[in-house]
């Protein structure tokens, strides 16, 4: 069961943000550079109820079992057109809508008792090359593993996104989207230079607009948006296309990032039985002092990805998982030179593997989780953690009220290249931080189940926050949240009582902005969940 929790939580925390869709069939339209393929008739919408018996099957989609939702109809939807049909009806009908593309939302934010409608995007995976716009065009519904397919057996190329192949583009994308090669490319939207949206204009018309990033388009204060403003805010995005802004030419092998051929896997894994609080301290302080120094832009380590899995000691093992790039000639002289350095002075000495693997090996192997109900966290650090900190996540992860817990720190790689791009150049604000912390539990059963659970991890973030209000006040070691985790509990004043609002935990400084593009755009505020963009004033 342990294993499972494992894997469940594998396909939402180390997703690295996003929605995903949970089916694993292929279904791509991935044209070759010589002869793109003709696209296929698209299937016509189909509208459900609960008595179909395809409704739990749509309905149960999400990997979150902690939420399931009842919407009076759902549409399932492949064209930009069906789309806007099915968002005017329900703007018709007064009915609450929210858009699932995947299944990797961490809070009710799809599964809510108050929508009415789901709008299920999954079957618009479609990946090409579109010629006319210089980029390649990506629907929500595709997978991550399949946009990695695609792009690098058509054209040899990729996109910095999530390290989980089943992860769907439509929520990930929409909060920054960050994952294995970010540290040398920097973030999805990065790369993004076009988005078209359903939207609904003050009149209640829904319609559908193309916003790019160029400076020059009426439209591009909606294009930033969705660089980082957050699915479910202010419409439904029904296409993203993707080039490097560095790119010139019409030659798409070069409009991208190149993918490296292969990639050098390791996992180095400590026993809980030989790590004393000392040796805890100091792995976690050797880990975060080690990205301190190699998060630079040119650092020698750009290529490296990793997750350093600090597990409940219940669990048995802490883990340093990763990847570099195999096609540089010292990249196991590396790997060992970054694991030794972790745990220089522990006295305990970790079990180490590595192989090299084939890069669409490595990224685009589609596996579906099995769904569990589970809670994470999240905080940006700008460096390691203070020695509080590191006293309250031993207490937290090694002390009895641990026992029983399925529960986990997981310290994912960031910097890099991420952090050449100006905090307002994107909605994405955090632009100097190292590492992301992803604090999170899962548990069996019921609700009921996770009030232990719940509990434990809310205490666990409270305490390593303890010296700003129980939260991630962006200063000098914490850089705020990240809202493709969102986090019901930063609104909650009783658990955050920093004085901070969540909103600026999240955005800090760009949310006005984001306000005065939702009054533009989404002046009824048709979209909107428990931490969506509100409308000013």
């Amino acid at each position: 069961m342990a294993e499972v929790k494992r894997r469940t939580l594998l396909a939402g925390a180390a997703a690295l943000g996003g929605t995903a869709a949970a089916a694993a069939t292929p279904g791509i339209a991935a044209a070759s550079p010589a002869a793109p393929s003709a696209p296929a008739a698209s299937p016509a919408p189909v509208t459900l109820g609960p008595d179909d018996p395809r409704y739990s099957s749509l309905t149960r989609r999400g990997s979150n079992s902690r939420f399931v939702g009842k919407p009076e109809r759902v549409h399932v939807v492949s064209t930009t057109g069906q789309v806007v049909a099915a968002v005017q009806q329900a703007v018709r009908d007064g009915k609450r809508i929210a858009v699932r593309s995947g299944g990797h939302c961490f809070e009710n934010f799809v599964d809510d008792p108050s929508v009415r409608i789901l709008i299920d995007t999954s079957p618009m995976r479609a990946v090409r090359y579109d010629a006319a716009r210089r980029a390649f065009a990506v629907e929500p519904g595709a997978l991550l593993g399949e946009v990695y397919r695609a792009l690098f057996l058509g054209w040899g190329v990729s996109i910095p996104a999530g390290a989980t192949a089943e992860v769907g583009v439509g929520g990930h994308v929409l909060g920054g989207g960050y994952g294995t090669l970010s540290r040398r490319y920097g973030l999805s939207v990065d790369h993004l230079y076009a988005v078209e949206v359903v939207v609904v204009d003050r009149s209640g018309r829904a319609r559908s607009v193309v916003a790019t990033r160029d400076p020059k388009d009426p439209n591009h204060d909606l294009w930033w948006a969705h660089t980082g403003g957050g699915g479910g805010n202010f419409g439904i995005v029904t296409c993203y296309w993707f080039r490097d802004p560095a790119a010139e030419g019409d030659d798409p092998t070069r409009l991208l990032p190149k993918a490296p051929a292969s990639v050098l896997t390791f996992a180095a894994t400590w026993n809980w039985k030989d790590v004393d609080e000392r040796a805890f301290t100091r792995l976690v302080r050797n880990h975060g002092t080690w990205y301190e120094h190699n998060s630079a832009p040119d650092s020698s380590y750009a290529d490296l990805f990793s997750v350093f899995m600090l597990s409940s000691r219940n669990i048995g093992t802490i883990s340093l998982v990763g990847h570099l790039d195999a096609t540089t000639p010292d990249a196991e002289r590396r790997m060992r030179a970054y694991v030794d350095a972790v745990g220089r002075g522990t006295g305990a000495k970790p079990a180490v593997q590595h192989h090299v693997r084939p890069w669409l090996e490595a990224v685009a192997l589609v596996q579906e989780s099995e769904p569990a109900p589970f809670k994470v966290k999240c905080g940006y650090l700008r460096k390691s953690y203070t020695d509080h900190q590191l006293t309250a996540l031993h207490r937290h992860l090694a002390g009895p009220a641990s026992e029983n817990i399925s529960g986990a720190l997981w310290l994912v790689s960031y910097g890099g290249k991420v952090n050449t791009v100006a905090p307002d150049a994107t909605a994405v604000a955090q632009r100097d931080s190292i590492l992301k912390a992803i604090y999170m539990t899962s548990w069996d059963g019921e609700e009921a189940a996770g009030a232990k659970p719940l509990a434990w991890l809310q205490d666990f973030y409270r305490d390593v926050y303890a010296d700003t209000g129980g939260v991630p006040v962006p200063g000098e070691v914490s850089d705020g949240s990240f809202i493709n985790y969102p986090d019901r509990d930063l609104a909650d004043p009783k658990l955050n009582t920093s004085g901070v609002p969540w909103h600026t935990l999240y955005y800090k400084g760009n949310y006005p902005r984001l306000q005065r593009v939702k009054a533009r755009w989404d002046p009824r505020d048709e979209f909107r969940h428990g931490l969506s963009v509100r409308l000013p004033g």
